[in-house]
C-alpha cells in the first residue's frame, strides 16, 4: 500500500513535467518547426533551444561578432534565432549586394522591432514602411535637395560650421580634450540648419539635450538589456534602458516641437528656411485643400525630423572621431595627410573640388569608415514577399541583417581587412580608386538619404581639422595605448578618449613626396 500511496503522490508532479514537456515542443513546433514540403529549403544555422533561440551563443553587447563568426561556419547565408524570432543573415560583399541591389524590391522593407515600434511608433522615415515611409522620403530628398544637401549650398553651411569648431578646439591651447563633444556639436548643426534653417551655439541648453538624447540613444540601442527586450517584449517594464530611452524620445520630441512652434509662428510659404518649413507649408495646403487625412501630420514631421538629426549627426561625427583617433595612433600616416594636403591647398580653405587632387586624403577618410564599420548590422530588413533566394526559401515578413562589417572587412574584397590601411583605395601609382566593396551608408531601397552630405562632411570637415591641427594622444599616453576597441551601441563610436589638438604652423616644408602607404 505505501509504494502505491508513494506512486498516487508522485502523479501530480509527473504530469505537470510531462505537461511543460509537450508545452515546450509545442512552442518548438510553433516558432522554429516546418517541415521542407511546407517551406522549401531553410538556410543552415545553429539549432536553436525552445523559446530561447540561439540566445546562449550570442554576444549580445557585440552581436555583430558572434554572426561574423557563425558566417564562417554556415556560409553567407545563414538562419539565427533571436529569442523565437527566426532571422536570416546576410554576410560578405557579394551575398549583401545581390539582396540588396539586385533583389532590392524583395529585400527592401525595414523589420521594426518592439524598441524601434516604441520610440517612433510607425512615423517618419527611417523606422517606418508602407505609403507612410515612401511619402516621408521622397519629401525628405526633395527637399533636402532644394536646400543643397550634398551641393554648394551645403559646403557653404559646412565651411561656415568649420570655423567655429576650429575656434573652439584652438580656446584648448592644445591641451588634452574630449574631441568628441565638439565634432559632434559641429556636425549637429550642419543638419540643424539643414532642417531648422539655422545653427546653434555649442553652449545652447536645448541644443546640447538634443545631441546628448540622440547619443545616449545609439549607445542605449546596442546594450545588451535592450536585445532581450526586442527577443521578450514582456519584460519591458523592468529593463531601465527602455525606459531612459523612452524618457529621452519623450523629452526629445517636447524639444523639437518647441522649436517647431517658433518656426510656425514666423513662416513664410514664399520663403522656406529648412526643411521644417517646407513641411509645413505643405501641410497647410493640404489643410487648405480639404485633406484633413494626409500623411502630412505633426508626428511624421517630429519624427521626420528626429530622424534626420540623428541619422546625419551622429554617425558622420562619430566616423570624425574615429579619423581623428586613427590620426593619433598612425603619426606617420597622419604625416602623410599633412604633407599632402600643405602640397596641394596650402594655407586655404580646403573646398569639395580639392577632394580629385588629394588622394591619399580621400583613401584615408574612405578606410576611416571601412576600419570603424560605424553601422555593424545595418537596419535590419524584412521580406516583403515569400523568395527564393541563393536557392534557399526566406518566407515574407522574415527579419533580415545584412552584417555589413562582413562586407567592410571581407577577406575576399580587401587585402588586409582587419588592420588600418590606406592602400586598400589607392592604385600602384597613388590614385584613389573606388571599391564596390565600401558599403557603408548600405544600398539598395534603404541605403542612407544624406550619403552625399555625410561624404561631403567628411572630407571637408577632416581636411580642414588636419590642416590647422596636429593630433597627439595626452602627456603620458603613447601611440600604443590609444585603444581602437568599439564602444558598445547600435553604432559604433570610440571609447571615451582625450587627444591632443596642437595648432599647426601656416606654412610647412613637405615631409616626404610618398604617397602610398601599407599603414
Amino acid at each position: 500500500m505505501a509504494i502505491v500511496k508513494d506512486f498516487l503522490l508522485q502523479i501530480p508532479s509527473t504530469v505537470a513535467c510531462l505537461g511543460a514537456v509537450l508545452f515546450l515542443l509545442a512552442l518548438y513546433r510553433l516558432f522554429f518547426g516546418s517541415s521542407s514540403e511546407e517551406q522549401g529549403i531553410n538556410p543552415p544555422g545553429p539549432r536553436p533551444l525552445p523559446l530561447l533561440g540561439n540566445i546562449l551563443i550570442m554576444d549580445l553587447k557585440r552581436p555583430y561578432r558572434t554572426l561574423c563568426k557563425l558566417s564562417k561556419k554556415y556560409g553567407s547565408v545563414f538562419t539565427m534565432h533571436f529569442g523565437p524570432k527566426k532571422v536570416i543573415v546576410l554576410a560578405g560583399y557579394k551575398t549583401v549586394k545581390e539582396a540588396l541591389v539586385n533583389q532590392a524590391q524583395d529585400f527592401g522593407d525595414r523589420d521594426i522591432t518592439p524598441v524601434f515600434h516604441d520610440l517612433n511608433q510607425g512615423h517618419g522615415i527611417l523606422l517606418a514602411n508602407g505609403d507612410s515611409w515612401k511619402e516621408m522620403r521622397r519629401f525628405a530628398m526633395t527637399n533636402l535637395k532644394d536646400f543643397g544637401m550634398g551641393k554648394k549650398g551645403s559646403e557653404e553651411k559646412i565651411l561656415e560650421e568649420i570655423a567655429y569648431l576650429i575656434e573652439e578646439l584652438k580656446k584648448h591651447e592644445g591641451n588634452a580634450l574630449d574631441t568628441s563633444k565638439p565634432v559632434t556639436f559641429a556636425v549637429s548643426n550642419i543638419i540643424s540648419a539643414i532642417v531648422f534653417g539655422s545653427r546653434f551655439e555649442y553652449t545652447d541648453p536645448p541644443f546640447i539635450a538634443m545631441v546628448n538624447w540622440a547619443n545616449e540613444n545609439a549607445r542605449l540601442m546596442g546594450s545588451a538589456s535592450i536585445q532581450i527586450y526586442n527577443m521578450f517584449p514582456w519584460l519591458g517594464p523592468w529593463i531601465k534602458n527602455l525606459m531612459v530611452a523612452k524618457k529621452n524620445i519623450v523629452d526629445w520630441k517636447s524639444e523639437v516641437m518647441e522649436i517647431i512652434r517658433g518656426l510656425k509662428e514666423t513662416l513664410n510659404p514664399e520663403m522656406s528656411r529648412g526643411f521644417v518649413d517646407s513641411f509645413l507649408v505643405r501641410k497647410q495646403t493640404l489643410e487648405e485643400l480639404g485633406n484633413m487625412q494626409s500623411l502630412y501630420h505633426d508626428d511624421n514631421l517630429v519624427f521626420s525630423v528626429t530622424n534626420l538629426f540623428t541619422a546625419g549627426a551622429d554617425t558622420t561625427g562619430t566616423t570624425l572621431c574615429w579619423g581623428l583617433l586613427l590620426m593619433a595612433k598612425y603619426p606617420h600616416i597622419q604625416d602623410l595627410v599633412q604633407e599632402e594636403i600643405t602640397r596641394v591647398i596650402g594655407s586655404r580653405q580646403p573646398l569639395v573640388e580639392d577632394r580629385k587632387n588629394l588622394p591619399y586624403t580621400n583613401a584615408v577618410i574612405h578606410e576611416t569608415q571601412r576600419l570603424a564599420s560605424i553601422v555593424p548590422m545595418s537596419i535590419p530588413h524584412t521580406t516583403s514577399r515569400d523568395i527564393t533566394f541563393q536557392g534557399y526559401f526566406i518566407k515574407k515578413g522574415t527579419c533580415v541583417i545584412p552584417l555589413l562589417t562582413s562586407v567592410l572587412h571581407d577577406e575576399g574584397e580587401w587585402e588586409s581587412p582587419h588592420t588600418f590601411n590606406p592602400a586598400h583605395f589607392l592604385d600602384e601609382q597613388g590614385r584613389f580608386i573606388k571599391k564596390e566593396a565600401f558599403m557603408p551608408f548600405s544600398a539598395g531601397r534603404r541605403v542612407c538619404l544624406g550619403e552625399s552630405l555625410a561624404r561631403m562632411e567628411l572630407f571637408l570637415f577632416f581636411t580642414s581639422l588636419m590642416q590647422h591641427f596636429r593630433f597627439s594622444p595626452p602627456p603620458g599616453v603613447t601611440e600604443d595605448d590609444l585603444d581602437l576597441t568599439p564602444a558598445v551601441g547600435f553604432t559604433l563610436g570610440p571609447l571615451p578618449h582625450q587627444l591632443c589638438a596642437v595648432s599647426r604652423p601656416s606654412t610647412f616644408s613637405p615631409l616626404v613626396p610618398v604617397l602610398r602607404s601599407r599603414g
